[in-house]
């Protein structure tokens, strides 16, 4: 297994398990973590271990013009009861990530660590988060890294039905209006499935990244 020490490097995502565990150890400095998301890797771990980095065989993606709007979502986006926002409370939306129980988890790995690390992300412009709102009430949205050709989903919440389904949406129609390649979702779920997500091989999806990104890696 490689150890991340100090050199800011990464070893090939080919080197990765069957599990696509890749690497352990170094940090979450800003530094580290855009070179992570712009070679396709991206860090997984509980609080009290090393930083775990994978880079999974196949990869959950989403070419934004294939999103799946359904005929009661299409009713929700009509109906005006949602607000989308963007930016304006990225903290707020990674703590409330963090509280959202998944099946076969225990705990999360959004830790206070995590969200240190991403909020410096956010404020230096690599970061961004899509709020829902229905009134003054926050009620879902999800964040991400933003790499100008491929944003990196990381996770997402709703308080209310289909908030999160919302904000997903939403953001992946502005992501095809401004010419975004991928979303990456990271790992198959049902849930992204339904909305369009497939899978890639890594190999395939490393190409996308590699034609450009805002960290010209």
């Amino acid at each position: 297994m490689y150890v991340v020490e100090q050199k800011l490097e990464f070893p090939p995502v080919s080197e990765a398990n069957s599990e696509g565990l890749l690497a352990v150890g170094g940090d979450l400095s800003v530094a580290r973590l855009v070179l992570a998301y712009s070679n396709g890797i991206f860090p997984w771990f509980n609080d009290d271990a090393l930083i775990l980095w994978w880079s999974p065989a196949k990869r959950m993606v989403l070419k934004p013009s294939e999103v799946k709007i359904s005929k009661s979502m299409r009713k929700v986006l009509r109906t005006g009861n949602f607000r989308l926002t963007k930016n304006t409370c990225f903290a707020e939306v990674m703590k409330n990530c963090s509280k959202i129980e998944r099946k076969d988890q225990d705990g999360t790995w959004i830790t206070h660590r995590m969200q240190k690390a991403y909020s410096t992300l956010h404020e230096q412009g690599w970061a961004t988060s899509y709020e829902v709102w229905n009134g003054d009430n926050l009620v879902g949205g999800l964040y991400g890294i933003d790499l100008g050709h491929v944003f990196c989903g990381e996770s997402m919440f709703s308080k209310e039905s289909n908030a999160s389904k919302y904000a997903f949406i939403k953001m992946a129609l502005e992501l095809e209006e401004k010419g975004y390649e991928l979303i990456d979702c990271q790992m198959y779920t049902e849930h992204l499935a339904s909305l369009g997500a497939k899978e890639l091989p890594r190999k395939e999806f490393i190409k996308i990244l590699k034609r450009k990104n805002k960290a010209g890696q």
